[in-house]
């Protein structure tokens, strides 16, 4: 069980990446989508050794393409509220970042927190927290795809209290997991939400 895995000091990253990479993709998410906040937190850690993650993780193929990843955060709210997915594309512009929002059971009220998701490269104080961030400061220019919500920006309305502010730093997992921690600014929140892919 991946609970038992990340309760072992002696555990690491590989050993991880390993056990997950060996279940079918029901079983993967069973495992994942029930880690508490202190086991994320673990996770996050371990992950440090882990491979730098890139942009092709989270989308791949297509210009426009919707890749899906089930996500699990570590808020303190109901069960269900902590179930989301954040869905990725890769641009028209086939640039280096990816286009993406969280889609769930608050998207209608909060709103649908779009972000920019690009390599952490060249700015050695989040280089440390993970090779790719999601940025909630920027939001798609350009086109997306045409199934998603109309684009707004993180300052407008109530998902100015959620997004606003935030920026998302992931690393890998496995081949279909990540982990990312949340910071407002340059302030770490102590919260995790682990992602997915389908």
């Amino acid at each position: 069980m991946l609970a038992d895995l990340l309760a072992r000091s002696d555990s690491d990253i590989a050993e991880l990446t390993r056990y997950l990479d060996g279940l079918d993709a029901d079983a993967r998410w069973a495992e994942v989508g029930k880690l508490k906040r202190a086991q994320q937190r673990m996770l996050y850690e371990k992950a440090a050794a882990a491979p730098a993650i890139t942009l092709e993780h989270f989308a791949s193929g297509r210009a426009l393409e919707e890749v899906i990843h089930e996500g699990l955060n570590t808020l303190p709210v109901p069960a269900p509220f902590r179930r989301f997915q954040k869905r990725f594309c890769r641009t028209t512009a086939g640039d280096a970042r990816l286009f993406g929002y969280n889609h769930g059971l608050t998207t209608s009220t909060v709103g649908p927190g779009y972000f920019v998701a690009l390599a952490t490269e060249g700015r050695p104080h989040w280089v440390a927290r993970g090779p790719i961030v999601i940025d909630y400061f920027q939001v798609p220019d350009a086109e997306v795809p045409a199934t998603w919500p109309k684009v707004v920006p993180n300052k407008q309305g109530v998902q100015r209290f959620v997004y606003g502010g935030t920026r998302d730093f992931m690393r890998r997992v496995s081949t279909h997991v990540s982990i990312g921690a949340a910071y407002k600014g340059e302030r770490p929140l102590d919260h995790y939400f682990v992602l997915c892919r389908r």
